[in-house]
């Protein structure tokens, strides 16, 4: 198989539409999450656009992340934010969750998942909840 002929997870997915219908799903339920709602601003609007560009990137597609705002360096815009192992996990948990309403399969879901995991847990900064 040539270099040409690999598909990206992005393309896999079914490119920006199921993006955009992840991120949509993926929102409300970090909204109603406990853990999670009083990290994110009650606007929520602009949080969905650079998850879109953010994650249509990670996963392959246009670098539209980059082209907007420069290098992710995710680790480090998330510093201000108290990320410990139970928010990651109840984040990967709203991911799931929505990959499931959007209708991904079961082992491209799993797939992207296990991504995933290696960026929220490379965000966890602290121990302490608060």
């Amino acid at each position: 198989m040539s270099e040409s002929d690999r598909s990206t997870l992005y393309e896999l997915m079914g490119g920006a539409e199921t993006v955009r219908r992840l991120v949509e799903a993926f929102y409300p339920k970090v909204q109603q999450n406990p853990l999670l709602s009083p990290l994110f601003p009650s606007d929520i609007g602009p949080v969905i656009d650079k998850q879109f560009m953010f994650l249509s990137q990670f996963f392959g597609g246009p670098t539209l992340y980059s082209d907007m705002h420069g290098h992710p360096m995710m680790r480090a815009r998330h510093m201000a934010f108290p990320i410990t192992v139970e928010r990651a996990d109840a984040w990967l948990g709203c991911m799931s969750e929505a990959m499931v309403e959007v209708g991904l399969p079961t082992d491209l879901r799993d797939f992207l998942l296990e991504r995933l995991k290696g960026s929220a847990y490379h965000f966890i900064n602290t121990t302490e909840e608060g």
